[in-house]
């Protein structure tokens, strides 16, 4: 579910959402879904008017926690706006709510799936595959986009502190994964928080550091943006493998030689691709996760990978979780309606009479040789238009044909590239 949530633990809303509505300067926006709850704050999916949609994170009234937060948390987005990898802060407000309590409150941009829900599908049907995990293309998918991400907040001074990942959702406007959740960021050489990052993607200075915090004892230095790189090392890494990596990452194997437990993690997962995009990926996640913190390597760094020039492909099922506003109908093409120009271009026009009723359509196009031959690619002006229509088309029968709708990335579409999905 689309969310822009607090970092603690969430849990999904009741049938009966409260508040019900946020005056946002002068407009009304009607609350859709509660779509997390944490200790210091609450994130609700809201609409104002047919088409546009946000997410408001409202922070608890008269609480210490829900103060700080909002002023943290304001402050950093308003200091680094405009990034495509980071969540796009749309305004500040204070909600008055009719029994005379004013919450503070942030409306910023609605997002789709995040990281950690790819991750518990990655363990349910995808693993009706040999392998579990997500394909090469959506890892070096999320890996790039976190790294520009981190990149420019890290020239910007900042650290993140608290990269998992519930804080990495996918936009479907844009196309691409985005960092939020900025309550425990910091300038670096100014560390204002002294717990940070969560169990299970904290750094091992990070771990020291929260430990002699909790004692009493004050430590002279501060962690680096190096925290982030190896949070997201394990995210990576529990992406490419499909399993949650907390116990591993606290166990004395990984203690003692953490390299050799990365090594047998690749070594245990059979790809049925070349193996040097796969040590590619290992050696990368390998330099994220140096236990010295200098010894890691930058964002910026990291960008540089070889990795990152390989193309992959991902999995259908993966093109099924990440909206787009392009649709893959699969089942639907008969081979024999490919030769036949007439008939061909009736089926064209059929394909686009019928998705119209979903919303806008921009283009239609069924190839008729391989890659791609007999699939139906239906470009919506945008993501919402084909969210609906992939809804509303999957699982209904044409010609006695069971249509298999998925998402399919718009830049690859555009410029004609039609992947030949794995299973």
């Amino acid at each position: 579910m689309a969310q822009c949530g607090p970092s603690e633990p969430q849990t999904m809303a009741e049938p009966s959402v409260k508040p019900v509505l946020f005056e946002v300067f002068g407009e009304i926006w009607t609350v859709q879904a509660r779509l997390g709850q944490g200790v210091s704050a609450s994130v609700y999916q809201v609409s104002s008017g047919r088409t546009s949609t946000a997410a408001v994170k409202e922070f608890q009234a008269k609480s210490h926690a829900g103060d700080y937060g909002f002023y943290k948390e304001r402050s950093v987005l308003e200091d680094i706006q405009g990034h495509k990898n980071i969540v796009t802060l749309y305004g500040v407000f204070t909600h008055n709510s009719g029994a005379g309590v004013s919450t503070r409150c942030l409306l910023l941009e609605l997002l789709d799936v995040s990281v950690s829900e790819l991750l518990l599908r990655a363990g349910a049907p995808l693993s009706e595959r040999p392998q579990q995990g997500h394909s090469m293309w959506l890892v070096q998918h999320c890996a790039r986009d976190v790294l520009e991400g981190l990149a420019f907040l890290h020239r910007e001074g900042y650290v993140h502190a608290d990269l998992k990942p519930r804080n990495v959702l996918w936009c479907a406007d844009d196309q691409c994964f985005k960092l939020i959740d900025f309550g425990l960021s910091f300038k670096e050489g100014n560390q204002d928080v002294k717990y940070i990052q969560t169990d299970g993607y904290r750094a091992p200075e990070a771990e020291l550091q929260n430990s002699l915090a909790q004692a009493g004892v004050e430590l002279e230095g501060h962690c680096t943006a190096s925290v982030d790189l190896w949070s997201l090392g394990i995210i990576l890494l529990e992406m490419y493998s499909g399993t949650r990596l907390k116990e591993t990452v606290r166990s004395h194997k990984w203690e003692d030689n953490s390299a050799a437990v990365i090594d047998q993690i690749f070594g245990s997962k059979n790809e049925a691709q070349s193996a040097i995009p796969v040590y590619h990926l290992r050696d990368l996640i390998k330099s994220m996760l140096a236990k010295n913190p200098q010894q890691r390597c930058t964002a910026a760094t990291a960008l540089l990978s070889p990795f990152f020039s390989v193309p992959f492909a991902p999995y259908i099922e993966e093109l099924v979780l990440l909206p787009s506003p392009v649709l893959r109908l699969l089942n639907l093409i008969d081979d024999s309606h490919l030769h036949n120009e007439e008939e061909y271009e009736d089926i064209l026009e059929d394909m686009k009479d019928e998705c119209q009723k979903y919303g806008s359509v921009v283009s239609v196009l069924i190839p008729k040789e391989n890659p791609g031959k007999g699939q139906v690619f239906v470009e919506y002006s945008s993501s919402s238009d084909a969210k609906e229509a992939q809804k509303l088309l999957s699982g209904r029968t044409f010609d006695g044909r069971f249509v298999v709708a998925t998402f399919y990335p718009l830049r690859a579409y555009q410029r004609g590239y039609l992947y030949q999905t794995l299973q």
